[in-house]
């Protein structure tokens, strides 16, 4: 049988834009600017796991980075999770991951599947880079292949934390963190990939998310980070 390529919503690099990591830097979290390293684009980034089981290649990147954010009451969200209501961000970052690393094409659409992600995608304009969000998911044309071999993905996280690099960073000036309130969270984790006639393999995963949580609000997704990192 003909083995259709896999992918995560978490396996690609994201291409983070100049005016994009300002306004982050701008608020202070120079971790992000230490992560990006100076780079506009990335590839190959966002991702720590090793080779899949199966053997099947990963899909590339080919969302249009145009896109904006579809509202969820548009069309349904399939069955991508709601985002839950926690005002820690580890906690947030790792039901986050878990929602990037779990996809259905056989009951979800990929406009659903992107209006889902964008319920928890921070509302704040200034921060919310949904261009890093809608990286993670491949075109309609391979998404259509995907959903014809019945492909599906589920996730198991293992551990989240604040890299060294922020926890540095917020030490060195409490402060920074009061203007926009986003910390940056690695997330570890194994997603097991199945498609039809018995297909089936597993990969280890790492994020680097940017998460918004406010005082006295449920925290929300701002970015992807485009780098994975300790």
């Amino acid at each position: 049988m003909k083995r259709f390529p896999s992918f995560s919503l978490s396996s690609y690099g994201v291409g983070w834009s100049a005016n994009r990591r300002i306004a982050i830097v701008a608020i202070s979290l120079t971790v992000l600017l230490a992560l990006a390293a100076g780079v506009a684009f990335f590839t190959g980034g966002g991702n720590g796991g090793g080779h899949s089981e199966s053997g099947s290649p990963s899909a590339a990147n080919s969302t249009g980075p145009g896109e904006t954010a579809p509202k969820p009451g548009t069309q349904g969200t399939g069955l991508v999770p709601k985002p839950p209501q926690v005002a820690e961000p580890v906690a947030y970052a790792k039901a986050a991951a878990e929602m990037l690393w779990s996809y259905d094409t056989r009951n979800t659409t990929r406009d659903q599947q992107l209006a889902g992600m964008s319920a928890w995608l921070t509302k704040e304009s200034t921060y919310a880079d949904w261009t890093s969000v809608t990286a993670q998911v491949p075109d309609p044309t391979l998404w259509s292949r995907m959903a014809d071999n019945d492909q599906h993905a589920s996730a198991t996280v293992t551990e989240g934390h604040f890299p060294s690099a922020f926890k540095a960073a917020l030490a060195e000036d409490p402060s920074a963190i009061t203007k926009a309130y986003i910390y940056v969270v690695t997330v570890n984790g194994k997603q097991q990939i199945a498609w039809k006639s018995g297909g089936q393999g597993a990969e280890d995963r790492a994020v680097t998310l940017a998460v918004q949580c406010r005082p006295s609000h449920d925290c929300t997704l701002a970015a992807i980070a485009p780098t994975v990192t300790q």
